[in-house]
């Protein structure tokens, strides 16, 4: 029987995850899962709930209520509310942070991650797939960028998608998930000491989906 691959992306916010693991999962034929959409989601219904989020008591009362689900078209529903494009608006992205910190919340979604990578190839990134989520993955990557360069990409991605939003709102909320997302208690964000680091900050999305694929195939030999 051919044996399922399994393929860890983690980095910072905007190093360039979804969008390398999205066009490697068609590349491969792998099972795309994005878990920041997932922590996205939660956070969009804590805010429609009229919660803080920052409020972690209130908003882990939530995870009992919450459905949330990743379509294989890249949409995401929370109770069958179809959320692709709320959940990138930067009220969300700055409160995503507080959310993916809280342990029972991280807790809840691994749990739906592993079940999700359990009977099929699949390659996923977040933040600790590496070190938590999936630790025995076949291949890990950690992509990294410079602080600038991630905040320019995210500018000009929210502006493609005509979400407003200025530069230095965005830098800013890059810094902070770095500060919120590596300084958590529970599973932070850092690089498997089995990972691979690449560099995207001088790199376009194709180079970036070639040199990792050359990766996947080195270690695994699947053949395309």
């Amino acid at each position: 029987m051919k044996k399922n691959i399994t393929i860890a992306i983690d980095g910072p916010a905007a190093a360039g995850k979804s969008t390398v693991a999205k066009a490697i999962a068609k590349k491969f034929n792998f099972l795309y899962i994005d878990t920041g959409a997932m922590y996205r989601a939660y956070t969009y219904y804590v805010l429609k709930k009229g919660i803080n989020p920052k409020n972690e008591a209130e908003s882990i009362k939530l995870i009992s209520e919450i459905n949330i689900v990743l379509l294989n078209d890249g949409r995401v529903l929370v109770n069958e509310e179809d959320v692709t494009k709320a959940i990138r608006e930067i009220n969300v992205s700055s409160f995503v942070s507080y959310i993916a910190s809280y342990k029972d919340v991280r807790l809840a979604l691994v749990s739906l991650q592993r079940k999700m990578a359990e009977n099929t190839s699949v390659i996923m990134d977040g933040r600790d797939i590496g070190t938590y989520v999936l630790p025995n993955a076949d291949v890990k990557i950690f992509m990294i960028a410079s602080k600038e360069e991630r905040a320019k990409r995210r500018y000009l991605e929210n502006i493609d998608k005509h979400i407003s939003c200025t530069y230095e709102d965005i830098l800013f909320d890059v810094q902070e998930r770095d500060r919120i997302d590596s300084s958590r208690a529970f599973c932070p964000l850092k690089a498997a000491e089995d990972s691979i680091q690449v560099d995207t900050s001088s790199m376009s999305i194709q180079e970036v989906v070639d040199y990792v694929s050359k990766i996947i195939i080195e270690k695994t030999h699947i053949k395309l």
